[in-house]
């Protein structure tokens, strides 16, 4: 099979099925990407495109997303173009619907197109309009932030969004060409360990201590972060040998930029007192360490709007933490209430509170939630599995 990713960055959402397409001879497998390091995945070929220019900021800022899309595909376009001067002709392309993927017809029209959607904007019941109604002028830049989207999802022969709650955001006239299927989480990796030990600061935590765990991307409101450092403020008081270790980095990686000099951390940390000495920034952490971050953890607590659902919480999972979390959309997907997890209400850190303190005073009798957050992950999204299907649905579509 020969087989082309595509996607701004490298590896992103195809690590897994890229790798395990490039570990078979009788493949051959190239990736094109914008994101210029040295990381490399043994049998993927990566291709590096440029950008023509950046977007310009007097673009209408309607536009300004839709004109960074299209000059990614325009970059992605010109390095396709040099792949079939070079004889390399894919039977598949598989490309991340952020723009690289839009103009592959025009280099490949003989080649099947699976483009994965990721994310369709709406202005009502997602994230949009969480915090509060848009105005007019919001919602009129969203309608049109899918510009890019509804061209590969017309262009496309079949597209791939990894959960239930992500196909909802897309128009229905679409779904008959839709798959859900999850990227997949390596429960082999991801697994419980009783002796696993973290070690921070000259200081080692295991599961015998009280340990609250929040892991991100990015402190940002998308994810709770305000949220939860406000109930972290008081559970610091309430239980005076709690540990709480946040793991990523003080960025906004979705949503609304702050001013200038200004971070969501830093505000939390000017706005409540905190004992700071029970209070570890980790930073983002190698996944070796992460792993065992998650496997001493006593509660893990997870925060979202009505957007696209993390790994980390579905990594939390198979590795039999309690996960503590918002009861949304994409988290009640996977998350039954005292069945596999705890959830509470995204704007009551009161709740978090609460829920914390009746977790780290009940840890036997709520073991049964670790071991139904675990066979949630290996029946429903183990990395196997989903491999199986990934490859399925791809050979599927090349025969169609």
């Amino acid at each position: 099979m020969k087989i082309l990713f595509l996607h701004r960055n490298f590896p992103a959402q195809f690590r897994h099925l890229a790798a395990y397409l490039g570990k078979d001879k009788g493949n051959q497998v190239f990736f094109l990407t914008n994101r210029k390091d040295s990381y490399n995945i043994p049998g993927v070929n990566k291709v590096l495109y440029g950008l023509h220019r950046e977007p310009k900021q007097e673009t209408h800022h309607y536009l300004r997303f839709t004109e960074e899309s299209v000059l990614h595909g325009q970059g992605a376009l010109r390095s396709a173009l040099q792949l079939r001067k070079n004889g390399f002709i894919p039977d598949v392309i598989v490309g991340h619907s952020w723009g690289p993927v839009s103009f592959m017809k025009e280099v490949f029209p003989e080649s099947k197109i699976i483009a994965h959607m990721e994310w369709f904007y709406n202005a009502d019941n997602s994230d949009i309009d969480f915090i509060c109604a848009p105005q007019v002028d919001t919602r009129a830049k969203t309608r049109y932030k899918n510009s890019h989207l509804l061209v590969d999802l017309y262009t496309c022969d079949r597209a791939i969004t990894p959960t239930k709650w992500q196909l909802q955001q897309i128009p229905r006239e679409f779904h008959g060409k839709i798959s859900v299927i999850h990227e997949g989480i390596d429960t082999e990796f991801f697994r419980p360990d009783e002796t696993a030990v973290f070690r921070w600061n000259n200081r080692e935590f295991t599961k015998q201590d009280e340990v609250i765990t929040y892991a991100t991307r990015g402190m940002e409101s998308y994810r709770g972060f305000p949220q939860f450092m406000e109930a972290v403020s008081e559970i610091q008081k309430r239980r005076p040998d709690c540990h709480v270790i946040i793991a990523g980095q003080d960025r906004i990686c979705y949503g609304s930029r702050l001013p200038e000099g200004q971070t969501f951390k830093k505000l939390m940390l000017e706005k409540y007192n905190y004992d700071t000495d029970r209070l570890h920034f980790t930073g983002s952490l190698p996944y070796g360490e992460y792993l065992k971050l998650l496997q001493i953890s006593s509660a893990h607590v997870y925060l979202t709007y009505p957007f696209v659902l993390s790994w980390s919480m579905l990594e939390a999972m198979s590795c039999g933490c309690t996960v503590l979390a918002s009861s949304t959309p994409p988290v009640t997907e996977v998350i039954q209430d005292e069945a596999n997890g705890l959830l509470f209400n995204f704007f009551k850190p009161e709740e978090i509170i609460e829920r914390i303190d009746f977790i780290l005073d009940n840890k036997r009798l709520l073991e049964h939630l670790k071991i139904n957050a675990r066979k949630t992950i290996a029946n429903k999204y183990d990395l196997t599995k989903m491999l199986t299907k990934q490859v399925e649905f791809i050979n599927s579509c090349i025969l169609s």
